[in-house]
């Protein structure tokens, strides 16, 4: 995500000062938990953690006391999720998509600065295009039929627009004109959309 410089906050005094190095690890599996956290730390310039006390941090003292009962006598309302393996062994990543030029990228760069593509044909379909489009506060937006304006997005957002659109409240199977429909009137577009 770009971060360079992280301020981790606790609640733990235990947990700080064993990553800090203040503390030593006696628990094999907390050997493992703060191994994974200096190893993690390194790719920042620069990292602190720092306990907070208690009274301080009334969310973090309130969920230490709910972990430190026992769940027998809760009700039915009360969600209690229990973790049967342990975070340590597996690894957490995130895929990162290289920013490439997208379809969006002749037209934001005609409207801006003026530069049109290399290819003859390419710059001759920009300008017949630019017209539909505005760059309003460094965003693409197209003109709509029904709409005033619709927010351009890539391809990627686009699936996850139609995936979240699909889900619904109630999570409804609807045919795809219908949910086309639904994402116009989102308020978003994309070339693949229809």
């Amino acid at each position: 995500m770009g971060a360079e410089v992280i301020a981790a906050l606790t609640d733990s005094r235990l947990a700080a000062n064993q990553i800090n190095g203040s503390f030593e690890t006696k628990d094999k599996r907390m050997e493992r938990y703060v191994k994974i956290m200096q190893y993690l730390t390194k790719s920042f310039k620069e990292f602190t953690i720092k306990q907070i006390p208690r009274s301080k941090n009334r969310r973090a003292d309130s969920l230490s006391k709910l972990a430190s009962t026992c769940f027998d006598h809760l009700s039915k309302k009360v969600l209690v999720e229990v973790l049967r393996e342990r975070s340590v062994e597996e690894w957490q990543v995130s895929t990162l998509i290289t920013a490439g030029p997208i379809w969006m990228t002749p037209l934001v760069e005609y409207l801006q600065p003026g530069i049109l593509p290399d290819s003859h044909d390419e710059s001759k379909k920009t300008r017949i295009k630019a017209p539909s489009y505005a760059l309003i506060n460094g965003e693409l937006y197209r003109k709509g039929f029904t709409t005033p304006w619709l927010t351009c997005i890539d391809e990627a957002r686009g699936k996850e627009a139609l995936r979240d659109a699909h889900a619904g409240q109630a999570g409804t199977h609807e045919g795809a004109r219908a949910l086309i429909g639904k994402v116009l009137r989102m308020g978003i577009y994309w070339p693949t959309v229809y």
